[in-house]
């Protein structure tokens, strides 16, 4: 019995050992070198540069719609596409071009704002893009002065 299990053993050792192949031997000349290429193409990404991440919209009365065009350039190597761009609550709405932007072209993101809540107010836009981050994020800001009339729950009395 031990010899049977010896004898398995140095066969599955020699098929193992035998069955090696050179594998430079199986690189083709012409996938290393679209590699290479698309490699060096990797390194090329879009970027996003922004001419103000944040906008201050001031004192609002409560429940006045506001907008603000964020304006960007790509300063990449490769065309920026918008992918998704994401209000921090529904009260915020991006709007943005679905074309590429070609590498030193600008382009605008529009951000609505319906002016809720009460007192300073701050709301972010997260913009999903090809760049080397992914996430860009704005910041819009305003100080929203009540509704008249609208001075919370009323009292109660006994």
């Amino acid at each position: 019995m031990k010899k049977l299990i010896l004898i398995l053993a140095v066969l599955s050792v020699f098929a193992f050992t035998s069955c090696k192949d050179n594998a430079a031997d199986k690189v083709n000349e012409e996938n290393v070198t679209a590699a290479a290429n698309r490699d060096a193409a990797a390194g090329e990404l879009p970027v996003m540069t922004f001419s103000e991440n944040e906008f201050d919209f001031g004192e609002i009365e409560g429940g006045t719609n506001v907008e603000h065009v964020f304006k960007f350039t790509n300063t990449g190597k490769a065309p920026l596409v918008i992918v998704d761009a994401k209000g921090s609550c529904g009260c915020t709405v991006p709007s943005y071009s679905k074309e590429p932007v070609a590498p030193g072209a600008e382009g605008e993101l529009l951000v609505k704002f319906n002016g809720s809540g009460k007192n300073q107010v701050s709301k972010t836009v997260t913009v999903t893009a090809n760049t080397e981050k992914g996430k860009e994020t704005l910041v819009i800001k305003a100080f929203v002065n009540a509704k008249e009339g609208v001075q919370g729950a009323p009292a109660v009395t006994k």
